[in-house]
């Protein structure tokens, strides 16, 4: 049965990794927290038990824009959905909840303080089937994005407790899934799993520069845009200023760009947005309030003009971009300039050492020499053993040498204090030095004391950098940032991996520009497609297609990529399918799409062959 609904209203025959497992799992009752990454297939999670499931699902949501995207994607293809918040005014609130009670609706988006107020009206009265609590990470005071009006969500699992209950997120580390789960109550009575998909997005590159200036920043960017005329992108500011001023010089060298920043007006920054998502504007300049509400799959790259506080933050903002699964580009721009002030940041935050430690983080993967994707995967704990290609880093690899006899000095520092160290003091045991700390805790008396005391403090600094990047010890942050060995560093201490270091290299330079992936074109073997048939993508097809959906969208008031993403276009301009059975095979399309484009793409497409 799911196996047809996603080919139904989704267009695709089999499901990404762990889709089909948490679908089966809420179906047969049970709670969950999943992890995803952005464009890695979260919302599918809970909207085919929905579809499948009596009664409707309830889906609470942060943001108002949010919602308005996923309510006019499940409409497009075909599905019933509405949401609730304060967006609306009375009457069509009361169109919804006459709309959830007949059972009319399989799916309602909610905000948190909304769903607070409907808990003893309209929840006790309606046939849920399941409680979907997207952008989980929200709930935790760990996470990149504390709200505090989803602390209250665990309220649901003692009023509903025959309701299955799924959280979902992009961007959470273990403390923060931990969290999650406690706060939501959802290791209690009911079956629980945890699902963590692979982090890994192929299909974005990774590239850092480091210390531009401004008007450099300004050149790199115009001709990067250049580069891609037609390719939508966001770039993130650190300051309201920066965004005003960037998008004012794209502006002057006539490229359609529009700033996004909480000074604005609601109806200021509403309008930039749906400009946007309609492909009315190719760049958006804004600071990180943007990017969280909306599921444009046609991003096509990002570039952070400053660097962001956290791994968390970053990696959310840089998934904006390729979520149809084509290739995108990423880049980050890093200053000591930036430092500072994030860390002045930090130290006035609430949270100051948890803050702190992780802007560090974020600063090791700016001045990394290892493969950047490892650093991102290994950070949220998907230990990688083998380097991308499609980063910076992979493109000009540094050299390297057979370091496993300085991972060992360090690692068997770590164990011989029950790994209860910081890195700053294996470094000073390894090294030999005697501080404070060493001498209050009698660590001048182990045997690694001094054993790299040949090595300068600076190039041990790098190694356990390199060593805490490649997944070989790890951080408790709420223990006092100790160190810890993994499962990968065990193997190392005990002689059964050897580990390549990169000699350190400390020279500011350019990366080269990244070789995009080929884009992966998928379609069904056999008929409606002939064997042997031709996938060598026509470009001016692609954009004619391109302007048919524009065509399409602005008749229905959609954005472009709801009506079609990038990627689908692609896979038509390659096959080119000149009947209607062909084109409703194409990975994307879908029967109900099938029958409302079908006709006219196919129209489209006989033109060209």
């Amino acid at each position: 049965m799911i196996h047809q609904l996603l080919k139904q209203y989704y267009g695709y025959d089999t499901f990404r990794p762990n889709q089909e497992e948490v679908i089966s799992h809420v179906m047969a009752g049970g709670d969950a927290l999943v992890l995803m990454p952005t464009g890695g297939g979260k919302s599918l999670c809970y909207q085919i038990p929905a579809l499948a499931l009596n009664g409707t699902a309830i889906v609470v949501s942060p943001l108002i824009s949010l919602m308005k995207d996923q309510v006019e994607t499940l409409r497009a293809n075909g599905i019933a959905a509405e949401a609730l918040n304060s967006n609306n005014d009375l009457t069509q609130d009361t169109v919804i909840r006459r709309r959830c009670a007949s059972g009319q609706l399989k799916l309602l988006y909610i905000s948190p303080e909304k769903l607070l107020a409907e808990m003893d009206y309209l929840l006790q009265n309606i046939t849920i089937s399941l409680f979907a609590i997207d952008e989980a990470h929200c709930i935790s005071q760990w996470g990149h994005d504390f709200r505090p009006e989803y602390t209250q969500l665990g309220q649901l699992r003692e009023r509903f407790p025959q309701v299955p209950m799924m959280a979902l997120t992009a961007t959470a580390d273990k403390i923060t899934r931990n969290d999650i789960v406690r706060q939501l109550h959802l290791d209690g009575q009911r079956p629980f799993k945890e699902f963590i998909a692979s982090f890994d997005r192929p299909n974005l590159s990774l590239s850092v520069k480091r210390g531009y200036k401004s008007r450099e920043k300004q050149a790199f960017i115009l001709n990067f845009i250049k580069a891609r005329p037609l390719d939508p992108g966001i770039i993130y500011c650190l300051s309201r200023k920066t965004t005003e001023s960037v998008a004012e010089d794209l502006r002057r060298a006539g490229i359609q760009a529009l700033p996004y920043h909480a000074a604005l007006s609601a109806w200021e920054r509403s309008q930039a947005q749906e400009q946007f998502k309609q492909d009315q504007v190719q760049v958006i300049c804004a600071t990180v309030a943007f990017g969280m509400g909306i599921d444009k799959s046609n991003v096509r790259w990002v570039i952070h003009y400053n660097m962001p506080k956290s791994i968390e933050s970053f990696y959310q903002e840089i998934g904006r971009a390729g979520r149809d699964g084509a290739p995108a580009d990423t880049v980050l721009f890093y200053s000591l300039q930036d430092i500072v002030q994030l860390s002045e940041f930090a130290k006035q935050s609430g949270q100051q050492e948890v803050n702190i430690e992780k802007l560090r983080r974020m600063r090791e993967y700016a001045e990394s020499s290892v493969c950047r994707r490892r650093i991102l995967l290994n950070y949220f704990g998907e230990q990688s053993d083998h380097d991308c290609n499609n980063c910076d880093v992979c493109q000009n690899p540094p050299r390297r040498f057979d370091g496993t006899r300085y991972c060992q000095m360090a690692l068997s520092a770590m164990r011989r204090t029950d790994e209860q160290i910081r890195i700053s003091t294996t470094i000073e045991i390894v090294k030999g030095i005697m501080s404070p700390e060493v001498k209050k805790r009698g660590y001048d008396q182990l045997k690694t004391f001094g054993v790299g005391a040949d090595i300068t403090l600076n190039d041990w600094q790098d190694y356990l950098l390199q060593m805490l990047q490649m997944g070989l010890i790890e951080i408790a942050y709420d223990q006092g940032n100790r160190a810890t060995i993994t499962p990968m560093g065990e193997e190392v201490l005990f002689g059964r991996r050897t580990i390549q270091l990169s000699v350190p290299d400390r020279s500011v330079k350019e990366s080269p520009r990244q070789r995009k992936p080929k884009l992966q074109l998928h379609i069904p073997a056999g008929p409606p497609y002939p064997a042997q048939a031709a996938v060598s993508e026509d470009s001016s097809l692609f954009e004619a297609l391109r302007k048919l959906r524009q065509t399409c969208a602005t008749e229905e008031g959609f954005p472009p990529y709801i009506v079609f993403s990038d990627k689908v276009l692609h896979t038509m301009a390659a096959f080119k399918p000149t009947t209607a059975e062909q084109f409703a095979a194409i990975l994307g399309v879908g029967e109900y799409k099938s029958k409302k484009y079908g006709q006219r793409f196919v129209a489209l497409i006989q033109k060209y062959t």
